[in-house]
């Protein structure tokens, strides 16, 4: 058996090496057997420098040595042979091998000296003869608990106390049978929190002090992971074999010493072992000690949580069939509605046996309901619309119940205050704090409950007839301005707190089960389930086209899917433009219109998107070439006509401040029509016949619901001979859903990716795809080749071509504070903490921010100084997966730098591109990891959040995060191991073994409080708070 001296001595040197993995480059882990054999090798090696031997090379003799003492150290061990452990340690690179010789390296010689330390005042022990060795390996073997040592040694010790803290964690942190551990700084909970500000190395001291009445045995202590810049020391170097006797009243100190050059949180597990008597049958009892070392700048003092976090319940709420409400004032001209409401859109209340549903749906199994059946069938056409139906509903409730989060009273807001506007003598303006954000998105038309505090049975419907920065103009009834009028002012108003209650708008969920209805009435099954082609059917002729922008010439892809598109063969199927990132899907789907437009005298284009924005992009480069008069670009009447592009006003029914809606006649007059995916479902109320239009394009098809999808289609789509293209990339984020059920049983799923994934037509066939139906764009346009590998690796199949311009790429190349020339892409490691604070249940990360920061201020201080590229603000992008962390990085940019980059959550950067793109991970704590992936949160655990963040960078990419949480993750790990390999990493650096990184985060998840509070909001809207859907 080996002796516990070393490990008592070098404390938190690595129980292991950093793994084999990271050392022979690609691969991504040793076998399990070349791993145990490592392992073993290095125990060995421990064995070695405890017995002062280290110094023999000669192979045959650390063979006898293996076999004759260390092999057989422990009865019933099954160590591999010494051929085998010499092998493993080769090939890891543990070691070099000339002929008989063996060399241990470097730095494995280095880390396996002085975390622990022994006294500075005590010499070291000089080399021993053979016969003092013998006695040490006496000593060691014949220890009185016959127990194992080394690195297993202390990772079975680990083991065990992780498991009975996790049983009863307050006996094990407890100080017990007289003996106490102490220290100058404040005990919490076991803890002790330790703050280095603005230093770099700190050091505390452990009093071990008896306090009882009879004699007790320190006989061990040990971090239970390795913490590389963690150094434990004391001055009598207490091991097993050499215990200390403390005596009633003595004290003896350790000293516990910090040292780290980089921000961020160390925590360190520490065991302590005692004995009640020297005796190998005395009873052995621990104390379990965790020091939490914090490394942080002024900047990080400042943004650490202002109070421990607390659950926060909903704001109570009346549902509205239980109270009187009093109707106000809608605005008036907000529209002139010319186009009569032929085809009806009912209401689609939510039916009652909705809330019976969801009580199955949590249940376990067993429990047996017909409609549960549905959501769990895969999706047919023979249960197309009911599957959907049931999901929009389970949708919907959700979103009632995450709407309540901004009822006023809530957490921040303990009333809502009322008063006159100053421009009309018949409204009110209300603050709404977020709603310049859409959180919750509140537009012209839409409508809020109020009433005064205190007073129950009535509420006051209030409708938006104006949205400002932070607060609404709203319209009540008479009666209600009535009440706090005085003479022709509303003096009365003042002092009076109101209750605020929001209401989702039906309509957008209305318009879909519409839609999933009508899509059964007009026979979509070809389209929504396309069959595939008979092998007989012939090739088309494609046409040689001039293209209106030449460079799509040059592209062949981009050329062969308007060719394609223009032929129109793949009908009744839709043509799908697969597009990653950077690619030019939406210039190809212009390219497409343009050409059909122009050669097709009776075509109709009916072109929408998801949002306002992505219409817009669509129908401004439309006129690029295509004539005013063509072009009608229709808005819904709610979108705010200050947003509304100059350059579109003339072709859009904005007359005014007033959306105009022309007759159904009118508007089948135009060639091209262009709106939002839901506004297009005017123009199935409208009458518009079906078969009028003769193609529908859908931008940005993988954002979208696919009953969002269904808008345009159902109701307007002929399947006989309409052509439909979808544009758009599945391997990027889809729609943000709220309900956890609607998710899981496929409304996540947009149209596009259900047909990739599910439909031989889009799918490779010996590594290529049909160009009939469908073509994936490869030359991306955007980035950097360093920054666009690995995704094109992950995702792409390698097949993407970086093609951007030369100088903006490069721009970045030569920046000093890259950790490698030429390669711009960092990832810097930091070993932050996730927290929260006061009753907010997002989370953030301070050294996160520490270091952003940082860089940001790097960034902005060059402009243009020794040769460094000049950057605005506007051109820097930072992404952060919860909302949290994105206000905090906002306060601070207006703070200290006066500027504002935009800051944002992937889905807010998705279509979006930036010169330079700084993304922080947030998350360091395993234990809410696969509540993560459970919920589609953070970005671990997430390939398309993943892929999002990162292909948004032009010229430099800098990923801020933990790493040893990320390479728990096989697709960051992938890319933490590419900047490795190509020296692109910095800041804090994981070297630990994997069994010790479950350690780690086994012993600090213990005490961390629960993360799944019983709440009914939903997942999304806690933690990532999205914005609230506001295009229509």
């Amino acid at each position: 058996m080996q002796s516990l001296g070393l490990l008592q001595r070098v404390a938190g040197r690595p129980p292991t090496l950093p793994s084999c993995a990271e050392r022979i480059g690609k691969a991504a882990a040793p076998a399990p057997e070349l791993s145990h054999a490592q392992l073993i090798g290095l125990d060995f090696f421990e064995y070695l420098n405890e017995t002062n031997r280290t110094s023999i090379k000669d192979r045959l003799q650390l063979r006898d040595i293996y076999n004759d003492e260390f092999r057989n150290r422990t009865p019933g061990s099954k160590d591999p042979n010494f051929g085998s452990v010499l092998y493993a340690l080769k090939m890891c690179q543990k070691v070099t091998r000339r002929k008989d010789t063996i060399y241990f390296t470097k730095q494995v010689k280095a880390m396996y000296v002085d975390q622990w330390s022994t006294s500075r005042n005590r010499p070291r022990q000089p080399t021993q003869n053979q016969e003092a060795v013998k006695d040490i390996i006496f000593a060691a073997t014949s220890s009185p608990e016959g127990a194992e040592t080394g690195v297993r040694a202390r990772r079975k010790l680990a083991h065990f106390l992780v498991k009975k803290l996790a049983e009863n964690r307050t006996e094990y942190i407890s100080d017990k049978h007289g003996v106490c551990i102490i220290s100058n700084c404040e005990i919490v909970d076991g803890k002790y929190p330790f703050l280095m500000s603005g230093t770099d190395e700190g050091s505390l001291t452990l009093s071990v002090k008896n306090i009882g009445q009879e004699d007790v045995f320190f006989t061990y202590y040990t971090p239970l992971y390795w913490l590389k810049c963690l150094k434990l020391s004391d001055a009598k170097g207490v091991t097993k074999q050499k215990p200390l006797q403390l005596s009633p009243g003595d004290c003896y100190k350790i000293l516990v010493e910090f040292r780290c050059n980089e921000v961020g949180y160390y925590p360190v597990t520490l065991a302590f072992e005692f004995k009640k008597g020297q005796q190998k049958s005395s009873d052995v009892f621990h104390i379990v000690r965790t020091i939490e070392a914090q490394c942080v700048t002024l900047l990080g003092l400042e943004l650490g949580a202002e109070a421990p976090y607390r659950a926060n319940s909903l704001p109570a709420w009346t549902p509205q069939n239980e109270c009187k409400i009093v109707d106000g004032q809608p605005p008036e001209g907000l529209s002139v509605m010319k186009l009569k409401n032929e085809v009806q859109l009912k209401q689609y209340t939510v039916p009652q046996y909705m809330e019976k549903l969801i009580e199955v749906l949590k249940m376990p199994n067993l429990i047996s309901d017909s409609r549960k059946k549905v959501l769990e069938s895969t999706l047919s056409w023979a249960n197309y619309a009911e599957k959907f139906h049931l999901m929009l509903y389970l949708e919907e409730l959700q979103m009632e119940v995450d709407i309540r989060s901004y009822n006023i009273p809530n957490s921040s807001k303990e009333h809502a205050v009322l008063s006159a506007d100053p421009r009309s003598k018949h409204l009110l303006v209300l603050e709404v704090p977020g709603v310049s954000e859409n959180r919750p998105s509140v537009l012209r038309g839409d409508a809020l409950l109020v009433y005064p505090q205190g007073e129950t049975g009535v509420k006051y419907r209030g409708y938006v007839h104006g949205v400002l920065l932070d607060s609404v103009k709203l319209g009540f009834a008479s009666e209600f301005l009535d009440r706090f009028k005085k003479g022709k002012d509303f003096s009365l108003l003042q002092g009076i707190k109101f209750n605020v209650e929001f209401v989702i708008s039906r309509l957008i969920l209305r318009l879909q089960h519409r839609a999933a209805e009508l899509a059964l009435t007009h026979q979509l099954g070809s389209v929504l389930f396309p069959d595939a082609l008979p092998c007989s059917c012939p090739e088309p002729d494609l046409p040689q086209l001039k293209l209106f922008d030449r460079k799509l010439e040059k592209n062949p892809e981009q050329y062969r899917a308007v060719q394609q598109i223009v032929t129109g063969a793949s009908r009744p199927a839709p043509y799908l433009v697969f597009g990653p990132p950077g690619t030019g899907k939406t210039v190809t789907v212009v390219e497409a219109i343009k050409q059909i437009e122009k050669f097709q005298t009776s075509c109709r284009i009916l072109a929408c998107a998801p949002s306002n924005s992505a219409a817009d992009l669509l129908c401004s480069k439309i006129l690029e070439h295509v004539d005013n008069h063509k072009v009608y670009r229709m808005y819904a009447s709610s979108r705010d006509p200050k947003l509304v592009p100059v350059e579109l006003k003339d072709v859009s029914n904005l007359v005014g401040e007033c959306y105009e809606f022309p007759p159904k006649e009118k508007l089948m007059e135009y060639k091209i029509m262009v709106t939002t995916l839901l506004t297009a479902g005017r123009l199935v109320s409208g009458a518009i016949p079906v078969g009028h239009f003769t193609h529908v394009f859908v931008d940005e098809a993988g954002h979208a619901v696919e009953t969002e999808c269904l808008v345009p289609l159902a109701g307007l789509l002929d399947p006989s001979f309409c052509q439909l293209v979808l544009a758009g990339d599945p391997k990027q984020l889809g729609p943000i859903l709220r309900s956890p059920f609607a998710l899981k049983y496929g409304m996540g799923e947009s149209l596009l990716e259900r047909l990739m994934k599910n439909f031989p037509l889009y799918q490779k066939n010996e590594g290529v795809f049909n160009s009939r139906f469908v073509t994936k764009l490869l030359r991306n346009y955007r980035s950097h080749p360093a920054i666009l590998k690995i995704p094109n690796e992950l995702f792409y199949d390698g097949e993407l071509q970086p093609c951007a311009e030369e100088y903006s790429r490069s721009s970045y190349c030569y920046w000093r504070h890259l950790p490698k020339t030429d390669f711009p892409v960092i990832f810097h490691g930091v070993a932050g903490r996730d927290e929260r604070e006061n009753t907010s249940p997002s989370f953030f990360n301070v050294a996160e921010i520490e270091v952003l920061m940082d860089y940001v201020q790097k960034l902005l201080e060059a402009q243009g100084k020794k040769g460094e590229p000049k950057i605005a603000p506007k051109d820097i992008g930072i992404i952060a997966p919860y909302r949290k962390q994105v206000s905090m990085e906002l306060s601070v940019l207006n703070q200290q730098f006066f500027c504002v980059c935009q800051v944002g959550s992937v889905e807010e950067f998705q279509g979006q591109e930036r010169r330079v793109i700084l993304v922080s991970t947030v998350r360091s704590s395993s234990e809410y990891m696969e509540f993560d992936k459970k919920f589609s949160l953070g970005f671990v655990k997430n390939e398309k959040r993943f892929n999002v963040a990162v292909t948004r960078a032009q010229a430099l990419l800098i990923v801020v995060g933990n790493p040893v949480v990320l390479k728990t993750d096989h697709t960051w790990a992938r890319f933490l191991q590419y900047c490795k390999d190509e020296g692109g990493d910095t800041g804090f650096k994981h070297e630990e073994n994997i069994e010790d990184v479950e350690i780690r985060f086994a012993a600090l998840c213990i005490s961390m409080e629960s993360h799944a509070e019983e709440t009914d909001e939903s997942a999304v809207q806690r933690y990532q708070s999205p914005e609230w859907r506001h295009d229509i």
